[in-house]
């Protein structure tokens, strides 16, 4: 909560405005539960949900009904309030767990399968209608939020007493000079440092620093709490010894990685591109000429409809079929028309198959760590974190951070030729990784685009996010708000294909922003065939190079299933227009074909509920999409890509399952450091990863198959003790798997979970 001698916090999506705070007064849970407040390595993203969730958004109505209105997942079935089922029958919304394994007999009174919650818990926590919590415009506000998600805090993972930078890579007698001397608050004696401040070293894997096992030597220096394997005490000769960090002598002579440099990872873009992108020093020519023929252009169009209005000609606005049925006044317009100063160039050729699974890309769990695992399992291609294009072109080191990929991204994804019915795709120069960004303006997404693909060379796509749902992005007209713009997001995408170079540009949508209009088969209608504007100047296709649909509105979140029936008709549309249908042919939608994306083809990928093998293959058929992009499915068990490699579900033993965890914190080490601040970090993002990992139920206890996203478990205990940890609902128990790898967590560390339900839900997935 924000006293009133505090600053009000600007608004991370647009720097140059604010955020209102609210005027109540602090209640003892928010006295005892301080929230987190927005720090600086935090990405836009970030921020914008830690202050959603603190309630610092303008007091604007929320559209949305609050969840007591929303209809719930199969609200037509009812359980039996007074005595649980009697026969083996699958129940819906209940996992299918055999007797035995159950910890209460079904019916009795301790069991809780028929009270869980969904999904959209996590989410509608702080997704409520904000006059039934505050009593009206004006009024105080009635009741806190329910759920625990209003006020994470996750304390600190900090040395008691730093180390100065100046002694973390030095032998003990040769530091470096700190420009701060005597008065520098951070510790200098490096043995005091030590004994004193640091924490003991973890005995985890076996001791040894697995950073300083990967890259020969230890980038934390002292830091490490792994620095007992990489140290020694050297003998001076003259009665005295010195500390000293030692190197792996596995390496030999080959050269070392610098400090500045992180082993296997690309996209790395240097402090000084930061600081010229923070100073304006960085142009965009590409952009900023794109953005004046647009500008030229827009005016050129209002010009002339005026003229028109003014003539009799059209009244009220002109159809696409009146605008068809007079082509030589078309013509005649097209040709007053200034070429655009850059069309789209040949794009390399990308593909999406079915063969290709693909990583959804997710806010705070799609981190590098679990898209590097994912990827050692299967998946095939996977996006960054979504990130606001306003922050990367003020050059946020937070931003930027999110455009990290590891070396096993870059390579290239499965392919089966005889699946695909291309001619022209070259495989080998295809990757998996792609970007992901938000904007609300198009100069925005142009100039991030242009600088994107000057400092990222690997990216396979730049992607669009037109699904966030968070209220902070929506109102500023990012994510989700642009499916109700379809003609700025047709622009944004027309000209990020004039200045992106050689990365097709992608776009990810909902069915739209409320239940009862769905405006997503239009939106796709326009984005594959041009809209009015655009065929009126001269053009086609937008050039979007795939599209994936989330079957999903915005207003519904994740209550009820995906609807794939409506992902179908897309696929239909789009599937029409990449076989040419003659509909198109001699009218005024004939499209140029310099405006089509490399091959003429578009891909369709579907999004929503996939949890199996058996789910990726029936969306496939029936719906007769390119792809599957997969979310909550792979945070539940990541092995969800061999499963669809291999065609059957995979029982992994608990001691499989541990293993992956080993693994993601072995990542995360080497991705955050091995330092306290780093082991903390690591240890975060596996309580977020493990707050859904917990979900999943194994095969070989179910009754019934196939398991279902929607679908909660009641009590069970597994086939041994570790199979019961796994999938406890309790955080505590969490927090105890993590100190498995990463010892005692830090006094000051924190971490709640969500919402008092142990329900959870991606807030912001693009």
């Amino acid at each position: 909560m924000l006293q009133n001698d505090q600053e009000i916090p600007c608004n991370p999506l647009d720097p140059d405005g604010s955020l209102k705070a609210p005027s109540t007064e602090p209640s003892l849970h928010e006295i005892s539960h301080p929230p987190q407040l927005p720090q600086v390595e935090d990405s836009a993203v970030t921020k914008a949900e830690k202050f959603e969730r603190h309630g610092l958004l303008a007091g604007d109505d929320v559209t949305e009904l609050p969840p007591s209105k929303r209809v719930k997942l199969d609200s037509d079935h009812s359980f039996n309030s007074g005595h649980g089922p009697t026969t083996s029958e699958r129940q819906k919304g209940i996992a299918p767990i055999k007797a035995e394994y159950l910890v209460h007999p079904p019916g009795s009174r301790q069991d809780r399968s028929s009270t869980v919650v969904d999904d959209d818990a996590a989410e509608a926590s702080i997704h409520v209608d904000k006059d039934s919590q505050s009593g009206g415009r004006g009024g105080k506000k009635k009741e806190k939020s329910k759920g625990q998600n209003t006020s994470r805090h996750f304390g600190s993972s900090n040395d008691e007493k730093g180390l100065c930078q100046t002694r973390a890579a030095f032998p003990e007698f040769s530091p470096a000079e700190c420009r701060f001397g005597s008065a520098c608050k951070y510790e200098h004696d490096l043995k005091k440092y030590l004994r004193d401040w640091k924490r003991e070293d973890l005995t985890t894997f076996g001791g040894v620093c697995p950073i300083w096992s990967l890259k020969g030597k230890c980038d934390a220096g002292w830091k490490c709490r792994f620095v007992g394997s990489h140290m020694d005490e050297r003998d001076l000769g003259d009665g005295r010894k010195e500390l000293i960090l030692v190197e792996n002598e596995k390496f030999g002579e080959e050269p070392k990685s610098d400090a500045t440099n992180e082993t296997g990872v690309v996209n790395l873009v240097s402090t000084q591109d930061k600081i010229d992108l923070t100073k304006r020093r960085m142009k965009t020519p590409k952009a900023d000429l794109y953005s004046d023929w647009l500008e030229k252009s827009t005016r050129e169009m209002e010009k002339r409809h005026n003229q028109k209005r003014q003539k009799g000609e059209v009244e009220g606005g002109a159809s696409d079929e009146d605008v068809a049925s007079d082509k030589a006044p078309i013509e005649e317009l097209r040709a007053q028309f200034t070429e655009p100063p850059f069309l789209p160039s040949e794009k390399r050729r990308i593909y999406f198959g079915p063969e290709t699974p693909v990583l959804a890309p997710l806010t705070t769990q799609g981190n590098l760590p679990f898209r590097r695992l994912c990827v050692g399992l299967g998946a095939q291609l996977t996006y960054s974190e979504m990130a606001m294009s306003v922050p990367l072109l003020q050059g946020q080191k937070s931003e930027w951070a999110l455009m990290k990929a590891h070396e096993s991204e870059t390579r290239p994804p499965r392919y089966l030729p005889g699946n695909s019915g291309l001619t022209d795709y070259d495989n080998f120069r295809d990757l998996k990784f792609g970007a992901q960004i938000a904007a609300n303006k198009p100069w925005q997404a142009l100039k991030a685009t242009e600088i994107l693909s000057r400092l990222c060379p690997h990216l396979r796509v730049i992607d669009v996010n037109c699904g966030c749902p968070i209220d902070l992005v929506y109102r500023q007209g990012a994510g989700s708000a642009l499916l109700d713009n379809p003609a700025k997001l047709e622009k944004m995408i027309r000209g990020m294909n004039a200045v992106s170079g050689e990365i097709p540009v992608t776009v990810k949508i909902r069915m739209g922003t409320r239940d009862s209009k769905p405006t997503a088969q239009k939106l796709v209608d326009r984005l594959v065939y041009g809209g009015f504007e655009s065929l009126q100047a001269g053009g086609g296709s937008s050039g979007v190079a795939a599209i994936t649909l989330h079957g999903r509105s915005r207003q519904q979140r994740y209550t009820r299933n995906a609807d794939w029936g409506y992902i179908s008709d897309c696929a239909a549309l789009i599937n029409r227009f990449n076989e040419k249908s003659s509909n198109a042919a001699d009218t005024v939608r004939e499209g140029d074909s310099r405006y089509h994306p490399a091959g003429g083809r578009v891909f369709f990928i579907g999004n929503g509920d996939c949890y199996s093998h058996v789910d990726y293959n029936a969306r496939l058929q029936d719906a007769k999409v390119d792809a599957v992009m997969i979310a909550r499915g792979a945070l539940i068990k990541p092995w969800i890509f061999e499963e669809i490699e291999q065609g059957q579900y995979l029982d992994k033993s608990a001691t499989e399952r541990l293993s992956m965890i080993e693994q993601y914190v072995r990542y995360g080490l080497e991705t955050w450091g091995s330092d306290e601040m780093g082991v903390g970090t690591t240890r975060r993002f596996l309580l977020e990863w493990l707050s859904f990992a917990y979900r999943y139920v194994p095969v070989g206890i179910m009754e019934h198959l196939p398991p279902s996203l929607q679908d909660r478990p009641p009590a069970w205990r597994g086939r041994n003790d570790l199979e019961t940890l796994l999938g406890s609902d309790n955080y505590k128990d969490w927090i105890k798997i993590s100190e498995m790898f990463l010892g005692p967590a830090h006094k000051d560390f924190r971490f709640e979970p969500k919402h008092k339900s142990n329900s959870y839900e991606i807030e912001a997935e693009g």
